[in-house]
């Protein structure tokens, strides 16, 4: 990470650089959402869809200093970049996944860990994201990659996902792939409370969120209400964990409280302070989702 005073120029210019695009953003959709609703909306899912370049760049940087093997699969037609650590065929593996606009090798410090237990691990690029291809991206490529990702490396022990991840594995399991234990970390459940989150933030006019939805199912052909939680965890038997910080603001306690109310056997563990992103390298958590995926029962 760069300090302010090695920036090539300050941050708080930064800071105001994308204050002032998030201002113009939200003044046209506000416009737009009246005067050209058809062209706003149709604008709307093409960001909705598309990852934050930060990922690309993330991955970019770890790739020179990571200790994985980098392996790429053809997925619908996409190439995949996946990360392997040890030897998933002889080694038990814990399948890492993670979240929107986030990259595979975030995971490295996990993998280390899970390496000193004698678990293989592998981790991966969603489409659009770090070093795999593709641009536009959503719950269901999420799912369907970690399926396919996991059909390619067989069964896992354990797999851990974060955010849009949990939501990916928790519709993926059963899907020719499946996992012991599972752990999601601050996992999103509600896609439609998403997209409720994503038009106020942006400010396009709630009306039109029904015709955001006809557009991302066009491209995914799946239906947004069928992507609900509702539908498909209460059919999980794996053992559960769930870690869930109650301040988190991109996805809500709430939705993880659900995984604990829909997923039988479900087991939630809530955390103060870390946020949504913190979460996920804060030493706690890593130490007690290490002990889960390790345990003997």
């Amino acid at each position: 990470m760069t300090s302010a005073n090695t920036s090539t120029r300050p941050a708080p210019r930064f800071r105001l650089r994308d204050i002032a695009t998030l201002l113009g953003l939200r003044a046209a959709y506000r416009l737009g959402s009246r005067l050209r609703p058809a062209r706003t909306v149709a604008h709307a899912a093409t960001l909705f869809q598309t990852p934050l370049p930060s990922s690309r760049t993330r991955a970019a940087a770890a790739l020179p200093v990571t200790r994985a093997r980098r392996e790429t699969l053809d997925v619908n037609g996409e190439a995949i970049a996946s990360y392997v650590w040890g030897d998933p065929a002889r080694q038990p593996y814990v399948l890492l996944v993670h979240g929107w606009s986030s990259f595979g090798l975030r995971f490295e410090a996990w993998a280390a860990r899970l390496q000193a237990l004698g678990f293989a691990a592998v981790a991966f690029d969603q489409p659009g994201h770090g070093c795999s291809a593709g641009t536009l991206c959503t719950l269901p490529d999420f799912a369907r990659t970690a399926a396919a990702v996991g059909r390619h490396y067989g069964n896992a022990h354990a797999v851990i996902a974060h955010s849009l991840g949990g939501a990916a594995v928790t519709l993926a399991l059963g899907d020719g792939w499946s996992a012991e234990r599972v752990v999601l970390i601050a996992p999103a459940a509600d896609p439609e409370a998403a997209t409720r989150r994503f038009a106020r933030f942006v400010r396009l006019a709630d009306r039109l969120r029904p015709e955001l939805h006809r557009l991302l199912a066009e491209r995914t052909q799946v239906a947004i209400e069928d992507l609900h939680v509702s539908l498909h965890a209460p059919r999980r038997h794996q053992k559960v964990m769930i870690v869930h910080d109650a301040k988190d603001r991109d996805v809500p306690l709430a939705e993880g409280e659900l995984y604990e109310s829909l997923w039988p056997g479900a087991r939630l563990v809530r955390t103060t302070g870390l946020g949504h992103r913190k979460i996920v390298e804060d030493g706690d958590v890593v130490a007690l989702i290490i002990s889960f995926v390790s345990a003997a029962d």
